[in-house]
């Protein structure tokens, strides 16, 4: 029976910080708390087996938090965690949150570049040499990134061709206000690089919360396939944000039409890559 990561998940209690990205209404159905508890029932029901629980917000805290939720809960396979990039201690930064309880399944870092007001933050040098901190520690780092900060994100990878990447959420394409030449420009010149893995996550919060049908989907995992190949798609969740427009089942029966033709793949999209991407154990399934 294949075994299935969901390689990108979160989890919040409102708290323990701010999280400046869920204001307004759209977005009120979010601000509760979301706990190991409720999503692992969705998980059973699914067929999905394991997780990479990613960071929310810039905070240390967060991270430590992660780690230990990590320690606590062996369905957790790693976590992808947040360090001050443009900070000159970088390293100090991850070697301490790798002597936390849950620290060996520290896999990866992020930061939320598209919500930085400068579309060029990853071409700052502050923030390049933090990057090259995160590949010297042994860990993956995460593109979060919209079809705006693309050409920069292409310029980043250039410069590290020995680092791993995970591009989150297919660079956002803009699925609900129609399809964007600039967007599969970008998208196409960043999966040219072989070091850089893609998560066929966060669509359905693209597309048109309401009307949105599975079929509005396959043109996008098309060009996914077609540009990053099968082994370099992941699949992940985006649980909880992705409930704003589907449930947990909803996104896995999407993100499945991707193999729907070609079985095949089915075990390198699912498992293997997200293994590969966040150099998991063996098994995928614990460090």
């Amino acid at each position: 029976m294949r075994r299935v990561i969901d390689a990108h998940q979160h989890f919040w209690d409102l708290a323990t910080g701010s999280y400046p990205w869920m204001e307004g209404e759209e977005m009120s159905p979010l601000r509760r708390d979301y706990r190991p508890t409720d999503l692992l029932p969705l998980m059973a029901a699914s067929g999905v087996d394991a997780t990479i629980l990613v960071q929310c917000r810039h905070d240390l805290a967060e991270t430590r938090d992660f780690l230990a939720i990590a320690k606590a809960h062996d369905f957790v396979a790693g976590v992808v965690g947040w360090v001050d990039l443009q900070a000159n201690d970088v390293a100090a930064q991850i070697s301490a949150l790798r002597l936390l309880p849950g620290g060996a399944k520290l896999v990866g870092i992020r930061h939320n570049v598209h919500d930085e007001a400068d579309a060029e933050w990853l071409r700052r040098t502050a923030v390049q040499h933090g990057i090259s901190a995160v590949f010297e520690a042994g860990l993956t780092f995460d593109l979060l990134v919209r079809a705006r900060e693309l050409p920069a994100a292409v310029d980043l990878v250039g410069l590290f061709p020995n680092g791993r990447f995970v591009l989150d959420h297919m660079a956002k394409p803009p699925i609900a206000s129609g399809f964007s030449s600039f967007w599969e420009a970008g998208f196409n010149a960043l999966a040219s690089y072989g070091n850089v893995w893609c998560k066929v996550s966060g669509l359905v919060t693209e597309a048109d919360w309401t009307r949105a049908v599975p079929e509005d989907f396959d043109p996008y995992l098309q060009i996914a396939l077609k540009c990053f190949g099968p082994d370099r798609l992941i699949f992940g969740s985006d649980w909880p944000v992705a409930t704003l427009a589907a449930s947990y089942a909803e996104v896995k029966t999407i993100a499945s039409r991707l193999t729907a033709a070609t079985p095949e793949i089915a075990d390198r999209f699912f498992k293997g890559n997200a293994t590969d991407a966040y150099q998991l154990s063996t098994d995928g399934f614990s460090r």
